[in-house]
């Protein structure tokens, strides 16, 4: 029998350099928005669609726009002697406050609810509309802006909103008109309130000529007071009848034409391009932020290769089919053969290699992959033997089960003995392995076990892999993954070389920084790595999707 005793590495690892730390480039930032441009094309498709249904589905809203001129001209109330008296200038903002008031603007509610010239729904709807306003003090529907200079001259313009063309003119209209009754109405109450100083002067005196007991030339000086005082009041009443304020009527509202609101398309492009551009910045913001390995060039910084680019898989295919017949349809058969060239190349012609294939963590796709690079090492005349050693969670056999569910088992050493890995490193010397096709052999990983971290230790591994190797041309070792249990750190340090499947979108660069730094660490050797379930979008990006394509020619055609 022969004395299996642990044995120090074949080969020492290599060093892991540290990653240099990624520049984003704007190659990068078109790659990032390019993924997922189909996204953001069909959000913008959604939202243009959906802002122009609900803008159609809004009433139709019409502007009016009446005007109005102020001068900085004043009357003089006190003297009387003017027969036009006009109301003092309006301070900055109160022509605003008083249309935002209840004065004027309960006086434009009652002129609406009054009017027949607007359907009683539409007027009803207008008043209502204004009364909300007035009690939130927030008046939308009725706009007032000005042009004026230094002097407080200029124009003022009155905009009213409505549902319809005749109600938009003749809400302007109407406001324009209470707003000039408000500013005459500064100047009537001037002069209301010298009429009633002169009037209660003019009663005073008469009470004392009533009372007859002032002399003749007291009573001569009330009756010439009290005639001027009657000549004043006229004047007063007189200029009453020509009182004006500082505004004036430049320009009645005109019926509009056409509506101000809604503008469905206007809107459903504004909202497109909004959407366009949110989108694309939050896409730029992912790349920069995105930490994945998106492609080959996010792996340059390790300082090792990336051997291959595995495409990914439609999900009904490897359902219907299984991963091994799922592999070999166009596209992913040929990314396989360029990955086999590579490895290859770099392994050279020595035969009983051992490769390890690994990733950081669960479900980046390393199993799948180690059996369909197997069928392809088998299709170019190797003989290739899979170990399954993730005696946790071995798939091996369930891949190979669904490509062929009856296998040939076939002695790897000795007569009979163990067909799981589980009780082939107790027992090295009598090893069974299925068949799993043509130049594939597989040792299933057995049934899961927890402590398969102290079975590899107690195992020579190195003298085992050594025996099992001889008579083949190379040995696939499918591990778990390097982050997530110490069994790869132990198996890597008795293989030639180590693969580090990467998927494309998931795997974070820092977990393969940390899974390197382990394994520089353990003494692994880590030849390079593979990117697997790469996206179609990525190939085409890449430069990849050519080859897919060449399809090769039918006879007879």
């Amino acid at each position: 029998m022969t004395d299996y005793s642990q044995m120090e590495p074949r080969r020492s690892a290599q060093e892991s350099p540290e990653p240099r730390e990624q520049e984003i480039e704007l190659g990068t930032l078109w790659n990032g928005v390019r993924r997922r441009l189909p996204v953001i094309l069909l959000a913008t498709g959604i939202i243009g669609a959906g802002v122009y249904a609900l803008s159609r589905g809004q009433p139709d809203v019409f502007e009016a726009t009446a005007s109005l001129v102020t001068t900085g001209n004043s009357g003089n109330l006190g003297s009387g002697r003017d027969s036009v008296v006009t109301a003092s200038p309006l301070p900055e903002g109160a022509l605003q406050e008083a249309l935002n008031g209840p004065t004027v603007l309960g006086r434009i509610i009652t002129g609406l609810r009054e009017t027949t010239r607007i359907p009683q729904e539409l007027r009803t709807e207008l008043a209502d509309d204004l009364q909300r306003e007035l009690q939130l003090r927030e008046v939308k529907t009725l706009q007032l802006q000005n042009q004026l200079d230094f002097n407080g001259n200029g124009i003022y313009s009155v905009t009213a909103r409505a549902g319809s063309s005749v109600a938009a003119k003749f809400l302007a209209d109407l406001s324009a008109q209470v707003l000039l009754d408000w500013d005459r109405g500064r100047a009537l109450n001037g002069l209301g309130r010298a009429s009633q100083s002169l009037q209660a002067q003019l009663a005073e005196i008469d009470r004392q000529l009533a009372e007859g007991a002032s002399s003749d030339l007291e009573r001569q000086t009330l009756v010439a007071s009290r005639a001027s005082l009657q000549r004043t009041l006229a004047q007063v009443d007189i200029q009453a009848k020509g009182a004006t304020g500082s505004l004036e009527l430049v320009s009645p509202a005109v019926e509009p034409l056409e509506r101000v609101a809604p503008k469905p398309t206007r809107n459903a492009i504004l909202a497109g391009l909004l959407t366009l551009l949110l989108g694309g910045g939050l896409a730029a913001l992912r790349t920069v932020t995105d930490r994945t390995a998106r492609s080959e060039d996010d792996l340059l910084s390790f300082g090792l290769p990336t051997l291959g680019s595995v495409p990914k898989l439609r999900r009904r295919d490897v359902v219907f089919s299984g991963i091994v017949r799922a592999a070999r349809q166009a596209g992913l058969y040929e990314a396989l053969g360029f990955l086999r060239v590579n490895l290859l190349t770099r392994l050279g012609t020595l035969k009983g290699q051992r490769i390890m294939i690994s990733s950081t963590a669960p479900g980046e796709g390393k199993s799948s992959l180690t059996a369909t690079l197997a069928d392809t090492m088998a299709n170019s005349g190797l003989r290739v033997l899979i170990i399954d050693a993730d005696m946790r969670r071995g798939t091996q056999q369930d891949v190979w089960d669904k490509y062929e569910s009856s296998h040939k088992w076939l002695q790897l050493s000795g007569e009979g003995g163990a067909r799981t890995l589980q009780e082939a490193l107790g027992a090295p010397e009598n090893v069974q392995v299925i068949e799993a096709e043509p130049g594939v052999h597989v040792l299933p990983a057995g049934p899961g076990l927890q402590d398969s971290m102290g079975l590899l230790n107690r195992a020579p591994l190195s003298q085992i892999l050594e025996s099992w190797s001889s008579s083949y041309d190379l040995v696939l070792i499918d591990s778990p993954p390097m982050l997530a249990l110490a069994d790869g750190l132990i198996l890597g340090r008795h293989v030639d070389q180590v693969l580090i499947v990467v998927e494309e979108g998931k795997t974070s660069l820092n977990a393969v920084k940390q899974t390197l730094r382990r394994a520089h660490n353990a003494s692994v050797p880590i030849l390079g790595f593979i990117l697997n379930k790469v996206s179609a979008s990525s190939q085409e990006a890449q430069g990849y999707g050519y080859g897919y394509g060449y399809a090769p020619r039918k006879r007879g055609g």
